[in-house]
C-alpha cells in the first residue's frame, strides 16, 4: 500500500513511469472486472484502456493518494456503463475463453455459471464481479458505487441467492 501511495505521489506529479507502475499492478482486476460487468473480451479491453486514459489525464486532481484503487474503478465503472448503453438492446454474448477464474469444476459448470452472472441485473453483476472477481470489500464496493454498505452486502446475498436458484435449475 505504501508503494502504490508513492507512485500515486510520482504519477500526480507527471511521472509516467510512476503511472504505468500503477498501471501494472491493477489492470488484472480491472479487466477482469470489466469483462464479466460487460462480457465481451474486446469491450473489456476498450473499456480499461479509455479509463486508464482518462486516469492518466486527470491523475493530478486526485485529492487522497490512498484512493487511487476506488477512484481508477469509478472510472471504469463508468466506461463499462457507457458501453453498456451502446448495446443495451442487445444480449450479452457468452464467448467461449474468457478466463477461469478458479472456482469452477469443468466447463458445462464454468458455462452455467456465467449465464446465471449475466442474467443478473447490471448493480448486481457490478457487486459480484468487484468482490469475487477483483476482491473489494463491502465498503470499497459502496463508496465507488455511492450505496450504502449494508445495501451492498444485502444485494450481494440477493443476487447469489437467484445465481443459486438458477444454477438448481428451480424458477421463482
Amino acid at each position: 500500500m505504501e508503494k502504490e501511495k508513492q507512485l500515486v505521489k510520482k504519477a500526480k506529479k507527471g511521472d509516467s513511469e510512476a503511472f504505468a507502475g500503477l498501471y501494472e499492478e491493477i489492470y488484472k482486476d480491472m479487466y477482469r472486472f470489466a469483462l464479466y460487468t460487460l462480457g465481451n473480451p474486446e469491450d473489456a479491453k476498450d473499456a480499461v484502456s479509455e479509463a486508464v486514459l482518462s486516469a492518466f489525464s486527470s491523475i493530478k486532481n486526485l485529492k487522497k493518494e490512498e484512493a487511487f484503487r476506488s477512484w481508477i474503478f469509478r472510472i471504469l465503472f463508468f466506461k463499462c456503463k457507457d458501453r453498456r448503453r451502446e448495446y443495451i438492446d442487445k444480449p450479452l454474448e457468452l464467448k467461449e475463453g474468457m478466463p477461469e477464474t478458479g472456482f469452477l469444476e469443468g466447463p458445462e459448470e464454468y458455462t452455467l455459471v456465467r449465464r446465471a452472472f449475466f442474467e443478473l441485473e447490471q448493480e448486481e453483476r457490478l457487486i459480484i464481479g468487484m468482490h469475487l472477481f477483483c476482491g473489494y470489500k463491502s465498503r470499497e464496493i459502496a463508496e465507488l458505487l455511492h450505496i450504502n454498505e449494508n445495501t451492498v452486502r444485502s444485494k450481494e446475498s440477493r443476487a447469489l441467492k437467484k445465481m443459486a436458484v438458477k444454477l438448481n435449475g428451480q424458477e421463482d
